[in-house]
C-alpha cells in the first residue's frame, strides 16, 4: 500500500505559545541580556509565526521557525542600531565571541607562544631536549636519563634550567 507525502502535523497557536513561549523568552534573554526586549522579540517572533500559520502556509516544526524568526530578529535589530549612529556597539561588542578570539588577543597570544618557542630554542641542544621530553613528551626523569645517556641529575639540571628561561620569557612577557 503506497501512501501519499506526509502532512505536518499542525499545532494551534495557543499550543505553540504555551509550550515555547519560556523557552524562547530565556534563549533571548541570553542572547540579548535585557530582559524587555527579550520579550518584545518574543512576543514579534510569535505573531510572525502565527501569521504564517493563518495564511495556510503548513509549518512542520513550529519551535525551529520560532528559533529562526527570532534570531532574524536579533540580527535586524543591531542592523538599526547599527544605523541609528552605533548606540548598540557595546552590545554587539559582548556578544562578539570569546576575548581570546578577539583580533588583540589572538595576535598578543601568537607573540606570547613566539617567545617561549624561542626561549626554548635557545637553549642548549641537549639541555632543550631533556626539557621537551620532560615537558612535551612527559617523560620522567629516569626516561630521559636513560634514553639520553646521563645522570638523572643531569637531567634534573637541564629541567631546571628550561624553566627558568620560560620563567624570565614570562617575566619580560609581564613588563
Amino acid at each position: 500500500m503506497q501512501r501519499g507525502p506526509e502532512r505536518p502535523f499542525f499545532q494551534p497557536p495557543a499550543i505553540v505559545f504555551e509550550r515555547y513561549h519560556l523557552e524562547l523568552l530565556n534563549f533571548l534573554h541570553r542572547l540579548l541580556g535585557d530582559r524587555h526586549a527579550a520579550a518584545d522579540l518574543a512576543q514579534e517572533s510569535f505573531v510572525r509565526v502565527l501569521v504564517l500559520q493563518q495564511s495556510g502556509r503548513a509549518v512542520a516544526n513550529a519551535r525551529a521557525l520560532l528559533y529562526r524568526t527570532a534570531r532574524n530578529l536579533v540580527i535586524d535589530s543591531h542592523r538599526r542600531a547599527g544605523v541609528r549612529g552605533h548606540d548598540g556597539l557595546d552590545l554587539v561588542a559582548e556578544h562578539a565571541g570569546p576575548r581570546h578570539l578577539q583580533p588583540d588577543e589572538a595576535l598578543a597570544s601568537v607573540q606570547s607562544v613566539q617567545a617561549y618557542v624561542q626561549a626554548i630554542e635557545d637553549l642548549p641542544p641537549r639541555c632543550r631536549e631533556a626539557f621537551i621530553l620532560h615537558v612535551f613528551d612527559e617523560l620522567t626523569h629516569r626516561q630521559i636519563a636513560e634514553r639520553m645517556g646521563i645522570s638523572a641529575s643531569m637531567v634534573e639540571k637541564h629541567i631546571v634550567r628550561g624553566m627558568l628561561a620560560c620563567r624570565a620569557c614570562e617575566r619580560s612577557e609581564a613588563a
